[in-house]
């Protein structure tokens, strides 16, 4: 046999299996996918290597009847097995993660887009990395594109590389300064990385650089997903950052080309810098750079590109629960220095105070000299060692050449400046020697800094902290312990390793790379049992990453100087997935060092207090970082007076006051653009019909949990109802559905979870999650391999069953239907085959059938059995109907094409919808979906009435 006799979409057998012939194939060498198995399992034959023939798909044989129930497993485990759906959405059955309904959004609202351009600005903790990779694996799976690269922070970008893997099957490049020269290594001359690499996690401090920006910009993919994109939202006043002006600029090349996709997302698109977030809006649309967004217009027009959703808008969006913790309890707890700390204190206080109080030399130097003292003064009420090498380090404000390019560097090294710079670098300590006589002071003030760093027994803030983190572990809670320098968080986590007897204790700090960082958290819930470990970590983990899986408090060891960078802290785990209702969140400040008063009382509590009022986090003002340091300058000048800042201070200072006024005005105005901005463009009823015509095609979720139950028990698995879901002992399963069942740890899943969050290794009743997909793929095979022994095949692909709920013998048929569907890309034309499972039905007679309806099959499916059937009568009830199935082929084609035609008017309307007629029509010409026949009849069920002889 020649290879040509191998049609596309035709079966063929090889290597024990039937396989589907797919359109990559060519003469020479077949591309095949297992019939009703994932595209992972696709393969290569070679005809004139291996025996390779055409395949028929046998009818079902009488004698393989099973009873009522192993004909609802085998239809469920087809539905739920599926991993290549002919919907319009090509890639929700391959995916391995079951979106909420709020999270199609965002997938509608692009479809609806000639060219993808959108903002997802969802609040911290509703999902914006899984509403992201909806759309990008919906356009990599349609053929629009065919390459993806995500900018991200560094810190985020082994977070993007597990989540695009385990929940979209998209294997990444990870594209850092790391991997670059690797990577490099592997390439034909004059081809670029993201030409060689479909898709890739590129870090975007790396790849805005002048020596890699030009390259990306001339050979970037077709389809860009920015993360925090509000570190790329620079004003045009030139008073931000050098490194978010180069940001932006890259993706503002990026935007102009019309035919690029782009996706922001961020969940403080607005820092009440209004210039920056007109410029980050207008990425995706020129005319958002200047449009009026209190009209209608504006609105309507943001609104074709936007998403912001609070966690109260999703809670219960069409019905489906979104569990977020119920509350998150805040609580601040002080501590006075030790005898011995207050005084090296109050003597570096001193120098400080005089240091600001000298007015000779030039302006730049007063700078310089204030920026050192401030920084001083941040490092010392954070730990000993950070003052240590703070008092050691040089500053880099003495390389400014003017006071205001001082204040620039200052301010960038010492405050939290959250919407300017990543959080990468943002644990470095900062300087406080410059070009002075009094170095070796300074010298001598570090070797007390080392001496009180060498006692942390006389260091009140770090003794308690031990106890507060005592107190969450006793009460369930494992704690993170958010630092703000790299030598603090060492020192913390040095004293709680050996303070904290049968806990397990780990860091994680800017110091290590982004892939390290994840190794370690790994590595640390993997050895500690649940609420017996401690994470100690500086603000690299504070932006993005996800936590609530194993932490459920946070202890801020350190007050961040911009509250958003403390509701970021708090994000890691206190949002979607976290399994409890009740997350901690603890700020632990000094009473008596004079700068945590003020920082406290001018913007956390503030910070909290709209938090809690509203709902959602409203952003400091821009000025708040010179309202801060003017505020603590005073207050350093002010002399004896310092110490009882905490909360003596005269908050009715202008400063304060305004920066109050202006915060109040941001909150009301986030207010009012939470309605503004509210997305009405795709109504819940648009995106109720793509549930529905995704449920019909790949199951409802109630069906999951019924068939991994029955499914386990008829095996043998032992279930046991709990109050997540259920347990099942696997001892007597069959040893092939056990090996499929086990997880990287080489353990079998035994716990499932009706719904998310959920705890680590266990299995989620969706049929998205992998274990599910593994059960339902057992049982499929199993039933089409009628060589098994009996005990290891729970569903059977013919049955009788004798019922009150038909008046005549009425049959039910499982359909396999396979299309070839021919989508447009802007390559051309792209040919794939996808597979839908049916159940048709009819009355009477193969030879006279009657056909049901949809709704009269739906009612069919319901019948339950009322009486046994006799074995005789069965079988001769079955060889009748098999027999006869070649006389309703020719109707059973029909129905093929007619799906066919019905799925290609789906994907016409999903792509034509809102674009308009021109756009509507270049979007879907050459656009088909043709029915392979003929169709495969998987399963044979007949009804027979209940008054029957």
């Amino acid at each position: 046999m020649t290879t040509t006799d191998f049609a596309i979409g035709s079966l063929v057998t090889a290597r024990g299996r039937d396989w589907v012939v797919l359109p990559e194939s060519d003469p020479d060498f077949l591309v095949a996918k297992p019939l009703g198995g994932s595209d992972a399992e696709t393969t290569g034959l070679i005809p004139a290597a291996e025996e390779v023939t055409s395949a028929t798909f046998p009818p079902p044989s009488p004698a393989d009847r099973g009873d009522d129930r192993s004909g609802r497993m085998l239809r469920d485990a087809l539905r739920i097995g599926f991993r290549s759906s002919g919907g319009p959405f090509r890639s929700l059955a391959s995916l391995n993660v079951d979106p909420r309904p709020y999270q199609l959004v965002p997938l509608l609202l692009g479809l609806r887009q000639e060219t993808v351009r959108l903002l997802i600005a969802d609040d911290v903790g509703i999902g914006k990395t899984v509403e992201s990779g909806l759309v990008a694996s919906e356009l990599l799976a349609q053929g629009t594109v065919q390459r993806l690269a995500v900018l991200c922070p560094p810190s985020l970008a082994e977070q993007w590389r597990a989540e695009l893997a385990e929940k979209f099957g998209l294997e990444a490049q990870l594209v850092l300064p790391s991997t670059v020269t690797r990577l490099e290594r592997s390439l034909a001359v004059n081809e670029s990385l993201f030409e060689r690499y479909p898709v890739t996690i590129v870090s975007l401090d790396f790849i805005k650089s002048e020596r890699h920006r030009y390259e990306f910009e001339r050979t970037a993919p077709e389809l860009i997903v920015v993360d925090e994109a509000h570190t790329v939202a620079a004003d045009d006043t030139g008073k931000g950052s050098s490194g978010r002006t180069q940001r932006y600029n890259l993706i503002r090349s990026l935007a102009d080309d019309p035919e690029r996709h782009l996706i922001l997302t961020t969940a403080t698109p607005h820092s009440g810098n209004d210039a920056a977030f007109r410029n980050l809006i207008g990425l995706l649309d020129d005319r958002l750079k200047t449009v009026d967004l209190a009209s209608e217009d504006g609105r309507r027009l943001l609104a074709q590109h936007m998403v912001q959703r609070r966690r109260a808008d999703i809670r219960a969006y069409l019905g489906a629960a979104t569990k977020f913790p119920k509350d998150r309890q805040t609580s601040e707890v002080p501590y006075e220095l030790s005898p011995s700390h207050k005084v090296f204190f109050d003597d570096v206080l001193a120098y400080i105070r005089g240091q600001v109080q000298d007015r000779s030399g030039t302006k730049l130097e007063q700078r310089v000299r204030w920026w050192s003292a401030l920084a001083l003064l941040r490092a010392m009420a954070s730990s000993p060692a950070a003052a240590a090498m703070t008092l050691r380090t040089r500053a880099a404000t003495t390389e400014a050449q003017s006071e205001t390019e001082a204040d620039v560097v200052g301010a960038a090294e010492v405050l939290d400046q959250f919407e300017d710079e990543s959080a990468d670098a943002a644990d470095v300590v900062p300087g406080a020697e410059h070009e002075s006589s009094e170095s070796a002071l300074l010298r001598t003030y570090a070797g007390r800094a080392d001496a009180l760093a060498s006692r942390p027994g006389d260091d009140a803030k770090l003794s308690l902290l031990t106890k507060q983190v005592k107190a969450l572990l006793k009460d369930g809670f494992s704690p993170i312990v958010f630092c703000r320098f790299i030598q603090t968080a060492k020192y913390v986590h040095a004293h709680l390793d050996g303070a904290l007897r049968n806990v397990e204790v780990e860091v994680v700090t800017g110091e290590f790379p982004s892939e390290e960082r994840a190794a370690r958290i790994a590595a640390l819930a993997g050895r500690s049992e649940s609420s017996t470990r401690v994470l100690v970590a500086t603000d690299c983990l504070s932006e993005g990453v996800n936590l609530q899986d194993d932490f459920q408090a946070v202890i801020h060891y350190d007050l961040a100087w911009n509250p958003t960078r403390h509701e970021q802290r708090e994000g890691r785990v206190d949002r979607f997935g976290q399994a409890r209702d009740i997350v901690r969140a603890q700020t632990i400040y000094g009473a008596d060092n004079g700068i945590d008063g003020i920082v406290l009382d001018v913007l956390i509590r503030k910070h909290e207090k709209i938090r809690r009022d509203l709902g959602i986090s409203v952003p400091v003002p821009a000025q708040s970082d010179e309202v801060l340091s003017a505020l603590l300058e005073g207050a350093v000048l002010r002399g004896s007076g310092y110490q009882q800042l905490a909360f003596d201070f005269d908050t009715d200072e202008p400063a304060a006051r305004d920066l109050d006024a202006e915060w109040e005005s941001s909150a009301e105005k986030e207010k009012q653009s939470q309605t503004m901005f509210a997305q009405r463009t795709i109504r819940p009823d648009e995106v109720q019909e793509a549930i529905d015509a995704a449920r019909r095609s790949l199951g409802e979720p109630g069906d999951v949990r019924t068939f991994v139950a029955d499914a386990l028990t008829k095996l043998g698995g032992l279930v046991t109802s709990t109050r997540t879901g259920f347990h099942v002992d696997l001892t007597q399963i069959p040893m092939a559905l056990h090996d499929a069942m086990k997880r990287p740890d080489g353990r079998a899943v035994d716990e499932f979870y009706d719904d998310l969050p959920a705890p680590r290794h266990v299995a989620v009743l969706q049929r998205t999650d992998p274990t599910v997909g593994a059960i339902a793929n057992y049982v499929l095979n199993s039933a089409l391999d009628p060589d098994l022994p009996e005990g290891e095949r729970p569903a059977k692909r013919a049955g009788v069953v004798t019922t009150n709920a038909v008046s005549q013998v009425t049959t039910a048929l499982i359909i396999r239907f396979r299309t070839h569907l021919v989508l447009p890309t802007n390559d051309g034309l792209r040919t794939t085959l996808a597979e839908e499972a049916r159940v048709v039905a009819f009355r009477g007679r193969p030879s006279n059938p009657e056909w049901l309806t949809r709704d009269e099959v739906a009612g069919l499916l319901r019948a339950e059995p009322s009486a046994n059937t006799p074995h005789d009568v069965a079988e001769g009830l079955l060889s009748a109907v098999t027999g006869g199935i070649t006389a309703i082929q020719a109707n059973l084609s029909t129905r093929a094409e007619e799906l066919a035609s019905q799925l290609e008017d789906d994907h016409v309307s999903v792509r034509v919808a809102a674009r308009g007629s021109r756009a509507g029509a270049l979007s879907v010409r050459g656009l088909e979906v043709r029915a392979q026949l003929p169709p495969d009849v998987l399963g044979v069920y007949i009804y027979r009435p209940g008054g029957a002889a």
